[in-house]
C-alpha cells in the first residue's frame, strides 16, 4: 500500500476567503474554473446535463480513464479537506446546496494559501473544475440532503489522495454560519 502524500498547509487568516459570485471572478484560485450548466425545469421536475465528454470543463479528459461518481450528503455535514497530486475533478451539485471550500496547497502557485468559497447547487448550477494540489471540501447548507456528481480525469487511486482535517489550524476555514 502506498503512503499518503505529505503536504504543508498554508498559514491562512481565519475566515472563508474570497466568496466567488461570478464564474469570471478575478479572485478564483489559479487553475480553478467555473462554468454554469443548464437546468431545464418543468411541471414534472427538472433535467440537467452534467457533462458532455470532449466538451466544456471535461474537454481534455481521456475517455478511457474518466470516472463518474456521486455522493449524497445530509444537511449540515462537512466533508473536508482532501486533495489530489495528479487527479483533476469537475464537480456538479445536482440536488440541494453546498458551501464549497477550496484552498490552494501548491507552494509554487501564485495563489498559494488563497481560500475560495462558492455557494453552488440548485440555486446556482455551476460546475467547478478543481486541479491537482487544490484542497477541496464542502458543507451541505439548507434543510435537505444534497447530491454531488463528479467526474475525474483518472480512475481513483488512493495513493494520489491526501486528507487534511476540516478544522486544520493552517487553513483556518470558518465553517460557522456567516450571516447571523
Amino acid at each position: 500500500m502506498s503512503a499518503v502524500p505529505e503536504i504543508r498547509t498554508p498559514e491562512s487568516p481565519a475566515g472563508i476567503g474570497h466568496v466567488i459570485t461570478s464564474p469570471e471572478s478575478k479572485n478564483l484560485i489559479s487553475g480553478v474554473q467555473v462554468l454554469p450548466f443548464s437546468l431545464w425545469p418543468d411541471d414534472r421536475g427538472y433535467f440537467l446535463e452534467v457533462a458532455r465528454l470532449g466538451q466544456g470543463l471535461v474537454k481534455d479528459y481521456p475517455f478511457e480513464t474518466t470516472q463518474v461518481s456521486a455522493a449524497l450528503t445530509y444537511p449540515g455535514a462537512i466533508k473536508a479537506f482532501h486533495f489530489h497530486l495528479h487527479q483533476t475533478d469537475v464537480w456538479a451539485v445536482v440536488q440541494g446546496m453546498f458551501q464549497v471550500a477550496l484552498v490552494d496547497l501548491r507552494p509554487d502557485s501564485p495563489t498559494f494559501g488563497v481560500k475560495n468559497t462558492l455557494y453552488v447547487g440548485q440555486m446556482r448550477p455551476w460546475q467547478i473544475l478543481i486541479p491537482p494540489g487544490v484542497g477541496h471540501g464542502y458543507k451541505v447548507i439548507g434543510t435537505v440532503p444534497a447530491m454531488l456528481v463528479y467526474l475525474t480525469n483518472r480512475l481513483y487511486d488512493p495513493a494520489d489522495e491526501g486528507r487534511i482535517a476540516y478544522n486544520d489550524p493552517g487553513i483556518h476555514y470558518d465553517w460557522e454560519l456567516q450571516h447571523k
